[in-house]
């Protein structure tokens, strides 16, 4: 009767057989991994599919919050209808670039998102996944944002205008592009030779600016440029 011998595998750097003296045959090994894939046995990390990007996690980590989709994910809940693909990773069909932050929030518990990311962007995959704590964490950094831009003081140009009685009317009910009128100052008349006298005023205009830095102007306008080049002969 033909003997059975083991063919001995080396020895794998902290894997299975470490710390025997030496190697296990190809049978054994076997049979040691198909026991740690026993049902009983199950692996601490998660793979997902988010959107065809792969994360690698704990399920320590996907389980801090009990009444998210992650948590009820690693519990296998049975009313949570979730599939895998062919690497046994769960498909979640979520924005990848946003289920980042999303993922450091569970791991170390600190909100950091990338300036080229959108907060309400992080919001929607918050409430998607129902992480209650993040979800206020968000609206909060939501609102302080916006406080902040409401705060910003508006900045104006203004512009002082000189123009004849005659062109008065017509130079106001003509402004547009944003151009307000502030106040009118009457500055006296002028003789023109073969007309009467005519009363001038300086009209003193403005704008608010947007989107502009402190201290400089936007380009004007043609019909801006039309107001400056009527009031030219200050």
């Amino acid at each position: 009767m033909a003997e059975n011998h083991c063919e001995l595998l080396p020895p794998a750097r902290g894997g299975l057989g470490a710390g025997l003296g030496g190697g296990l045959c190809r049978r054994c090994s076997a049979g040691l991994g198909a026991l740690a894939q026993r049902p009983g046995s199950v692996s601490k990390w998660v793979r997902l599919n988010v959107g065809g990007t792969y994360f690698l996690t704990t399920r320590q980590t996907l389980c801090r919050d009990p009444k998210s989709f992650l948590y009820r994910l690693c519990q296998a809940d049975p009313d949570l209808d979730s599939d895998k693909d062919e690497t046994g990773a769960y498909l979640i069909d979520r924005d990848p670039t946003y289920f980042g932050p999303v993922l450091n929030y569970l791991r170390h518990g600190k909100l950091v998102i990338n300036k080229d990311l959108a907060e309400e962007g992080v919001l929607e995959e918050a409430e998607f996944y129902n992480i209650t704590s993040l979800i206020k964490l968000v609206k909060d950094k939501i609102r302080e944002r916006d406080s902040k831009t409401s705060q910003v003081p508006v900045k104006h140009v203004y512009r002082v205008l000189q123009c004849q009685e005659e062109e008065l009317t017509q130079m106001v009910s003509t402004m547009s592009d944003g151009w307000k009128f502030e106040q009118l100052v009457s500055i006296g008349s002028s003789y023109n030779y073969g007309n009467e006298d005519q009363a001038e005023f300086l009209c003193v205009v403005s704008k608010e600016l947007h989107n502009t830095p402190y201290g400089t102007a936007s380009e004007p306008s043609e019909k801006a440029k039309i107001l400056q080049e009527r009031g030219s002969r200050m």
